[in-house]
Protein backbone atom coordinates (compact mmCIF):
# COMPACT_ATOMS: atom_id res chain seq x y z
CA UNK A 1 0.00 0.00 0.00
CA UNK A 2 1.23 3.49 -0.90
CA UNK A 3 2.53 5.35 2.18
CA UNK A 4 4.68 8.41 1.41
CA UNK A 5 5.72 8.62 5.08
CA UNK A 6 7.18 5.11 5.22
CA UNK A 7 10.71 6.46 5.42
CA UNK A 8 11.71 9.64 7.25
CA UNK A 9 13.58 12.26 5.22
CA UNK A 10 16.82 11.25 6.96
CA UNK A 11 16.54 7.88 5.24
CA UNK A 12 16.65 9.71 1.89
CA UNK A 13 20.11 10.97 2.75
CA UNK A 14 21.23 7.50 3.84
CA UNK A 15 20.04 6.05 0.51
CA UNK A 16 22.03 8.65 -1.44
CA UNK A 17 25.18 8.18 0.64
CA UNK A 18 25.06 4.37 0.38
CA UNK A 19 24.44 4.33 -3.39
CA UNK A 20 27.06 7.04 -4.05
CA UNK A 21 29.70 5.29 -1.96
CA UNK A 22 29.09 1.95 -3.71
CA UNK A 23 29.73 3.64 -7.08
CA UNK A 24 32.54 5.97 -5.99
CA UNK A 25 30.44 9.05 -6.76
CA UNK A 26 30.93 12.47 -5.13
CA UNK A 27 28.56 15.17 -6.46
CA UNK A 28 30.79 17.92 -5.07
CA UNK A 29 33.85 17.02 -7.14
CA UNK A 30 32.58 17.68 -10.65
CA UNK A 31 29.63 18.71 -12.75
CA UNK A 32 27.44 15.71 -13.45
CA UNK A 33 24.50 15.23 -15.80
CA UNK A 34 21.74 12.66 -15.98
CA UNK A 35 23.44 11.23 -19.09
CA UNK A 36 26.70 10.34 -17.28
CA UNK A 37 27.21 6.59 -16.77
CA UNK A 38 27.45 6.93 -13.00
CA UNK A 39 24.19 8.92 -12.92
CA UNK A 40 22.41 6.18 -14.85
CA UNK A 41 23.68 3.59 -12.37
CA UNK A 42 22.62 5.78 -9.47
CA UNK A 43 19.14 6.15 -10.98
CA UNK A 44 18.75 2.40 -10.89
CA UNK A 45 20.17 2.19 -7.35
CA UNK A 46 17.81 4.93 -6.14
CA UNK A 47 14.64 3.61 -7.81
CA UNK A 48 11.72 3.75 -5.38
CA UNK A 49 9.04 1.09 -4.99
CA UNK A 50 6.79 2.92 -2.52
CA UNK A 51 4.60 4.57 -5.17
CA UNK A 52 1.05 4.44 -6.50
CA UNK A 53 0.31 1.73 -9.06
CA UNK A 54 1.49 2.66 -12.56
CA UNK A 55 4.17 5.13 -11.42
CA UNK A 56 7.92 4.85 -11.79
CA UNK A 57 9.98 6.92 -9.36
CA UNK A 58 13.59 7.50 -8.52
CA UNK A 59 15.46 9.76 -6.17
CA UNK A 60 18.11 12.09 -7.58
CA UNK A 61 21.60 11.34 -6.17
CA UNK A 62 22.10 14.70 -4.48
CA UNK A 63 20.69 17.19 -2.02
CA UNK A 64 20.58 20.95 -2.17
CA UNK A 65 20.32 22.75 1.16
CA UNK A 66 18.59 19.72 2.71
CA UNK A 67 16.04 19.24 -0.07
CA UNK A 68 15.59 15.79 -1.56
CA UNK A 69 14.59 15.56 -5.21
CA UNK A 70 12.70 12.91 -7.15
CA UNK A 71 11.35 12.30 -10.63
CA UNK A 72 8.14 10.36 -11.24
CA UNK A 73 6.74 9.12 -14.53
CA UNK A 74 3.16 7.89 -14.74
CA UNK A 75 0.86 6.65 -17.49
CA UNK A 76 -2.38 8.44 -18.44
CA UNK A 77 -5.18 8.85 -15.92
CA UNK A 78 -3.26 7.41 -12.97
CA UNK A 79 -4.77 8.32 -9.61
CA UNK A 80 -2.65 9.17 -6.60
CA UNK A 81 -4.68 8.55 -3.44
CA UNK A 82 -5.11 11.26 -0.84
CA UNK A 83 -2.05 11.52 1.39
CA UNK A 84 0.22 13.98 3.18
CA UNK A 85 3.93 14.37 3.86
CA UNK A 86 4.60 14.67 7.56
CA UNK A 87 8.33 15.49 7.39
CA UNK A 88 8.19 18.66 5.35
CA UNK A 89 6.73 20.73 2.56
CA UNK A 90 6.94 19.64 -1.07
CA UNK A 91 7.10 21.22 -4.49
CA UNK A 92 5.88 19.42 -7.63
CA UNK A 93 6.83 20.70 -11.09
CA UNK A 94 5.16 19.24 -14.18
CA UNK A 95 7.91 18.59 -16.74
CA UNK A 96 5.68 16.94 -19.36
CA UNK A 97 2.11 15.78 -19.72
CA UNK A 98 -0.37 17.04 -17.15
CA UNK A 99 -1.77 16.62 -13.66
CA UNK A 100 -5.36 17.27 -12.58
CA UNK A 101 -5.78 18.78 -9.12
CA UNK A 102 -9.13 20.04 -7.79
CA UNK A 103 -10.54 20.65 -11.24
CA UNK A 104 -7.42 22.40 -12.57
CA UNK A 105 -5.17 20.90 -15.19
CA UNK A 106 -1.51 21.67 -14.52
CA UNK A 107 0.58 21.28 -17.68
CA UNK A 108 4.26 21.57 -18.61
CA UNK A 109 5.87 24.32 -16.59
CA UNK A 110 3.14 24.44 -13.93
CA UNK A 111 3.85 23.62 -10.31
CA UNK A 112 2.13 23.06 -6.98
CA UNK A 113 3.41 23.69 -3.47
CA UNK A 114 2.21 21.35 -0.71
CA UNK A 115 2.70 22.55 2.88
CA UNK A 116 3.86 20.02 5.46
CA UNK A 117 0.99 17.81 6.64
CA UNK A 118 -1.63 19.02 4.10
CA UNK A 119 -3.65 16.20 2.55
CA UNK A 120 -4.03 16.11 -1.24
CA UNK A 121 -4.52 13.80 -4.19
CA UNK A 122 -4.21 14.19 -7.94
CA UNK A 123 -4.55 12.32 -11.21
CA UNK A 124 -2.33 12.36 -14.27
CA UNK A 125 -3.84 13.68 -17.49
CA UNK A 126 -4.68 11.91 -20.76
CA UNK A 127 -1.01 11.81 -21.84
CA UNK A 128 0.41 10.81 -18.47
CA UNK A 129 2.99 12.96 -16.71
CA UNK A 130 6.62 13.39 -15.81
CA UNK A 131 6.93 15.24 -12.54
CA UNK A 132 9.97 16.68 -10.77
CA UNK A 133 9.51 17.24 -7.07
CA UNK A 134 11.38 17.93 -3.90
CA UNK A 135 10.55 17.53 -0.23
CA UNK A 136 11.54 19.72 2.71
CA UNK A 137 12.32 22.49 0.22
Amino acid sequence: MFNPNRLPLGACLTRIEKASKSLGFDANKRIVTSRDNVARKLRDALRTSNIPKGFQKWQLPLTIEGAFMFISVAPPNTKVPEHSHKDGAGLRFVASGSVRYKGQELTEGDWMYIPKGKRYSFETGPLGATIFYCYAC
